[in-house]
């Protein structure tokens, strides 16, 4: 059991999906932090997947890699880059795996024989997690319910933290419930009724908000905060207004902080903390809104059309763009286009970026902009498939390997410069023959990527099944080729670079997560940096 001062938060959505409970409830714990408290934050989601590992992007956009390997929601990409906590696979809990654990103890005899029933079976594994997270030294864990209120699938979920809070002393809890307000332009005023009505139904399972979070487009009156007051039961200093944000999600911290939400979690939760100048964000905010240069970025993928398909990559290019007080602009290119048209639209950027991705969808395209990049002496980041792409790339044009290819793309290439590597055939995890989570990589010392990291030893997040075929080591780099960085247990080749050029690094892991606003991830950095010393 946590210690006894360990305070707890819940954060729930009403009316629509997509609100922005994640970022809500990562705003609040960069709020905690900075008033000195050690904030753990968790997912609950109540969809039946074990995991979001084998789900579309379309579906769920990015799957979100721990540094123990778990396949997490992307809003655990939220967490981690908005506070310090580093976070585990107890910090996502979906209903398949509660349903798993549960059936798995019933199969063992484990309830002696008893009936398994919702209550007080699947919820009491739901409160479990919820204690697990909250080890001796973390002072407040905030818990986010996926889904809005109604969902038949989160009904397990929203009794198992009513029963929490029951079992709790009334100051070790808070709800904070975030709901929608419509603008209707027709009316011309922003309506209440749906908030009501969510609030109501939270009410009617046994849960009062404490902490009413408005998401709209217009401000809100002292009047209206009233009625929501009113009809809610919540406090009229506790309806809060969420506008949407002017320049970057980044700024929703000093929002919620204008709005005194720390405060009135500081008051309900008994915590004696000290207040904050909130003087990081302010020049994250600052450096977003006013920066000294601009670039542009081309990202080629095949999800491009899809935000969240590549959320960590665009906020980790955004976090360089601050780091080098440098507005980033990105431009969404699909893969596809450019197999249809050429590679004309590559010629205005300062950058190219080809992100992480499964299937030969498109793979021809990003091998014409691996090589558009190379050719015309364009900055390049290649980031998990986009470094496979880079050898492909390389291996026909360079060391000209005709048929050079993945086995994956082409089972039957008679040149598998990427492949599936005895060594990778070893591991054992829940994605297979998939390496996921942290792996360490040893660096050159006459490489961009040891310049950008400035030490020889990195331990970064993986989630891939193929690799550079070590067969083919020493041919691609008698033709130049440069092997930056490699996993020293297993001998696999991490980072590939083209010495000659002005920037072109490719890595096989996920650097995207492991970058924060106000730290951006070093190679992520460098990138933004060369595009900047080399623009057109």
């Amino acid at each position: 059991m946590p210690k006894i001062h360990t305070k707890y938060i819940f954060v729930t959505g009403g009316v629509v999906s997509s609100l922005g409970k994640g970022l809500t409830a990562a705003s609040l714990g960069a709020l905690l932090e900075e008033r000195g408290l050690k904030v753990m934050i968790q997912k609950f989601d109540p969809y039946l997947n074990v995991d979001p590992g084998t789900m579309s992007p379309f579906q769920h956009g990015e799957v979100y890699v721990l540094n123990d390997g778990a396949e997490t929601d992307l809003d655990l990409g939220h967490y981690e880059r908005f506070t310090s906590g580093k976070l585990t696979k107890l910090n996502n809990l979906t209903s398949g795996q509660v349903y798993e654990k549960v059936l798995q103890k019933e199969r063992r005899g484990d309830y002696l024989g008893a009936t398994v029933q919702v209550i007080p079976h699947i919820t009491n594994e739901i409160k479990e997690r919820i204690y697990k997270v909250a080890d001796e030294e973390v002072d407040v864990v905030i818990t986010e319910l996926g889904g809005t209120i109604g969902d038949i699938e989160g009904l397990p979920f929203l009794e198992a933290i009513r029963q929490f809070a029951l079992e709790q002393d009334p100051h070790d809890v808070a709800f904070i419930h975030c709901t929608l307000l419509p603008y209707l332009k027709a009316a011309g005023e922003l309506k209440t009724k749906p908030s009501q009505q969510s609030v109501a139904k939270l009410r009617e399972i046994g849960i009062q908000p404490h902490i009413l979070v408005c998401r709209t487009e217009k401000s809100i009156t002292y009047e209206m905060r009233q009625k929501l007051s009113l009809f809610c039961n919540v406090p009229v200093k506790a309806v809060i207004e969420e506008c949407d944000v002017e320049t970057s999600i980044y700024e929703l911290p000093l929002a919620l902080k204008a709005e005194k939400v720390d405060d009135l979690i500081v008051e309900q939760l008994n915590l004696k903390t000290k207040d904050t100048d909130m003087k990081t964000w302010i020049d994250v905010v600052r450096r977003l809104k006013a920066p000294s240069h601009k670039v542009e970025i081309g990202v080629v993928g095949k999800y491009i059309e899809l935000q969240d398909a590549y959320k960590s990559v665009y906020e980790s290019i955004t976090h360089a763009g601050i780091a080098n007080d440098c507005s980033v602009r990105v431009v969404r290119i699909d893969a596809e286009d450019l197999e249809n048209e050429g590679t004309q639209s590559l010629a205005s950027l300062d950058g190219i970026l080809i992100p992480g991705g499964f299937g030969d969808r498109g793979i021809e395209g990003k091998i014409s902009a691996a090589k558009y990049a190379r050719e015309n002496n364009i900055p390049y980041f290649g980031l998990c498939l986009g470094m496979q792409i880079a050898v492909i790339e390389y291996a026909r044009n360079v060391a000209l390997i005709e048929g050079a290819n993945s086995a994956e793309f082409d089972p039957n290439t008679p040149d598998p410069v990427i492949n599936i590597m005895e060594e990778q055939k070893e591991l054992t995890t829940k994605g297979g023959n998939m390496r996921l989570g942290a792996y360490s990589c040893k660096l050159s010392e006459d490489s961009f990527s040891f310049h950008a990291y400035e030490k020889e030893s990195i331990l970064e997040r993986h989630r891939h099944r193929y690799e550079f075929n070590n067969a083919y080591r020493d041919i691609l780099t008698e033709k130049g080729l440069r092997i930056a960085g490699t996993n020293p247990e297993k001998d696999l080749v991490e980072i590939i670079e083209i010495p000659d050029h002005p920037w072109f690094v490719a890595v096989q892991f996920h650097p995207e997560f492991q970058s924060k606003p106000h730290k951006a991830h070093p190679l992520f950095a460098n990138f933004i940096a060369a595009t900047l010393k080399y623009k057109k």
